[in-house]
């Protein structure tokens, strides 16, 4: 096989030949990633860049005045059943005496001193202060505030005496949430541990391609340190890294061993095999690899910032697994040799490579016997799962999606009861030379009564100024839980009716509404401008893509409509899950509703890309097939028993570890890794191998069909090495005195 045109082909034997400098060269890579990339701070997402539309400029404008926003916190005080106002009264007092003693308490107001702080059916009271010091390092002085909230709420057991804020939820949100992303991360590697142990039953062949996807994320883990000083990055894109890497690291890994397996079964040469494989499946590695980066690189379009760091996050983990896949892989391989089968476990039977079982080809064989059938019924049961999702409805993410047991979210939903909208308030964001002015203060007082007089904005209406006097940011109350139509429709009313008519008509000013609820509507009018191009962006290229790479239109179409069709089942099972509450209760879900907004768009990209590793890698075993000269159906056949028992493993290793992340207490987690795991699991089984060969097969020779005036295309290699000889012995059982020699042959 002379390869010439096979990048990947030309690279495996590269290394092979050159497995030291690989090898080395690939650790001295990580090492080098961590250590420089660690000395830089990586480059985090300000306010501004986690925010859209008017939130996001009033947020710079906050920031260009040198804004510094306080860590604010609350305390409930309120009377149930038949607790007598004096009871609660007296409790009342005992706390502001007690936080006006502590020194970590500045800015404290309360009812005592007139503050419209008092509910409307006068059974709850709040109590509001800020924390001493800068927000950041809140959290360090926090701890005797507590102490004393909690030591007046002992001594006045009748009456309930609750702490909100800021920093207090970020506290407790953190130490629930920290040990279950933890324990749903270090629950991945051994679940892929166990499938690989499972697929090639000894314990190095499973090993290795855990460790190699656990150095390549390590890799690009480094490696985001130097991207994120030009794109900011968040925390959730270093957990989304993770999954990804593990992902793609471990499938690109099981393609390029099973492929090298199964020709060393046939009876090649350590050296053949290994050659085979760089040419086939390395090539697939290489376009599938570039396929999901294209996908990825469709989230720059959303203009989002949190999702731009996700996809830079994404993108370089899969660059550097296809890198590595393409280098120290058959490095790897090669020093190893036969030896990559030690550790055999003695329960597991020894299963050939060159084979599926026997499970996938009976499977096949009656969808190619009946294509027809085949097709329309598995199209029909996607397109049923898909059917839901014409019924999907978006929220923005709100403190529903956060743990409902924790004791800080159940306060939270008390003062929202008892005060709607004072928990997140709009906040109206006012710049101009002196906010102290008298003409601007007396705008801010016709504010407050517009908004109260439209009945869709209640007290308490604060108002806070910076020291220089040249920002004022009036917070307003909204009706609703923020979230409802009724708190949007405030939130026109604010910022069409009540902020022009009042500090908008003030000269040399500028004026934004902001908030939570200002933010939700900005940011699904960003979703709904961008994501139609998102969409377009990675559909044509990985059209184009997918042409260049087997010259055939239909096969290029053929892969994006499956595609389509596994995405929208996905998003038909979690509107199923989620909203209509099939099965909600086995995944610990407490409640029904709406999906979170940006989740459909953020499983599109993903999906479309991790998808492609399966078509591509089978698509490339039947075009191989093809080009050596089988007719389609023998192709098609040949292609897909050979390539199920790893696209099956590789499926049951990303659901597995998809799964994981159901089990967590969000419920944007939960949505997200069932939308993944369904999608994963529907792909690799229902789509690639029943669906993909029934197409293929009433297709017949039309899947290879390209239009003369595209024949100007580059024709890349599928075929691989020539054929074993019949004649050749059947392959030796690997021994530990087994040779590993280098490629020299091409």
């Amino acid at each position: 096989m002379d390869g010439r045109g096979n990048l990947a082909a030309r690279m495996g034997r590269w290394s092979a030949r050159h497995r030291k400098t690989a090898v080395f060269g690939w650790l001295a890579f990580v090492v080098a990633a961590v250590v420089l990339g660690g000395m830089l701070p990586q480059g985090e997402l300000t306010r501004a860049e986690q925010m859209v539309g008017a939130p996001a400029q009033a947020q710079r404008i906050l920031d260009a005045n040198g804004w510094e926003e306080p860590a604010s916190e609350m305390v409930l005080v309120q009377r149930e059943g038949a607790v007598t106002p004096a009871a609660a009264d007296a409790a009342l007092r005992d706390l502001v005496a007690a936080l006006d003693a502590t020194p970590e308490v500045t800015h404290l107001v309360s009812p005592l001193d007139g503050a419209p702080l008092t509910s409307a059916d006068g059974r709850s009271a709040l109590v509001t202060f800020d924390i001493t010091g800068e927000r950041e390092t809140a959290d360090e002085r926090i701890g005797p505030i507590q102490d004393a909230v909690a030591a007046v709420a002992a001594d006045h057991a009748d009456v309930r005496v609750e702490q909100f804020g800021g920093t207090s939820a970020d506290l407790a949100l953190d130490a629930a949430l920290e040990d279950d992303f933890q324990r749903a991360e270090f629950l991945s590697i051994p679940i892929i541990l166990a499938v690989l142990l499972l697929t090639f039953g000894a314990l190095v062949a499973a090993v290795l391609p855990l460790v190699f996807a656990l150095t390549a994320f390590v890799g690009a883990l480094g490696l985001l340190g130097f991207a994120s000083q030009i794109w900011h990055v968040d925390g959730n894109a270093q957990t989304v890294m993770l999954l990804i890497g593990l992902a793609v690291g471990v499938d690109y890994s099981l393609f390029y061993l099973k492929r090298e397996r199964e020709e060393r079964a046939r009876g090649r040469s350590a050296a053949e095999a290994l050659d085979v494989a760089a040419a086939t499946s390395g090539r697939s590695v290489l376009i599938s690899g570039i396929t999901v980066m294209v996908a990825m690189a469709g989230m720059f379009l959303t203009g989002f910032s949190v999702f731009t760091g996700m996809a830079v996050a994404t993108i370089l983990v899969v660059l550097i697994s296809v890198l590595g896949s393409l280098t120290v892989l058959p490095a790897l391989m090669g020093w190893l040799g036969d030896r990559v089968d030690k550790g055999r476990l003695p329960f597991l039977r020894r299963r050939s490579t060159a084979a599926a079982g026997r499970f996938w080809p009976v499977v096949l064989g009656a969808v190619l016997r009946r294509p027809l059938v085949a097709a329309v019924l598995s199209g029909a049961l996607l397109v049923g799962l898909a059917v839901p999702a014409f019924g999907l409805s978006l929220r923005n993410e709100s403190i529903t999606d956060l743990p409902q047991d924790l004791a800080v979210i159940q306060t939270y939903e008390r003062i929202a009861e008892a005060f709607p909208g004072g928990a997140d308030p709009a906040e109206v964001v006012i710049e101009a030379a002196d906010v102290t002015a008298p003409d601007v203060q007396a705008a801010i007082a016709d504010l407050r009564t517009a908004a109260l007089a439209t009945g869709q904005m209640n007290e308490p209406i604060s108002v806070a100024t910076n020291e220089a006097g040249t920002v004022a940011v009036v917070s307003v109350p909204l009706v609703g839980d923020g979230e409802e139509q009724a708190s949007r429709d405030a939130l026109a009313a604010l910022a069409d009716d009540v902020v022009p008519a009042t500090v908008g008509a003030l000269d040399d000013a500028t004026v934004v509404t902001a908030g939570d609820t200002a933010h939700s509507v900005a940011f699904e009018e960003l979703m709904a401008e961008r994501t139609p191009w998102v969409f377009g962006f990675v559909l044509v290229l990985a059209f184009v893509l997918l042409l260049v790479s087997f010259r055939s239109v239909v096969a290029a179409l053929t892969a994006i409509v499956l595609n389509l069709l596994s995405v929208a089942a996905a998003y038909g099972s979690l509107v199923l899950v989620f909203q209509e509450g099939w099965g909600a209760g086995l995944i610990g879900l407490d409640s029904t509703g709406p999906i979170v907004n940006w989740i459909p768009l953020f499983l599109f990209v993903i999906l479309f890309g991790l998808s492609m590793d399966y078509h591509v890698f089978i698509l490339s075993r039947i075009r191989e097939g093809h080009d050596r000269g089988l007719p389609t159906p023998d192709a098609i056949r040949t292609g897909i028993t050979s390539s199920a028992g790893v696209v099956t493993s590789a499926a049951g290793i990303m659901v597995m570890v998809f799964l994981c992340f159901v089990a967590l207490s969000m419920v944007q987690m939960k949505q997200t890794g069932l939308g993944l795991a369904i999608a994963v699991l529907l792909d690799a089984t229902l789509v690639r191998a029943v669906l993909l060969p029934a197409v293929m097969r009433l297709l017949g020779e039309a899947n290879w069909y390209l239009p003369r005036w595209l024949r100007w295309l580059p024709k890349l290699e599928h075929e691989a090495a020539p054929a074993v000889p019949a004649a050749l012995p059947a392959p030796r059982p690997a021994s530990e005195s087994d040779e590993t020699p280098v490629l020299t042959r091409s």
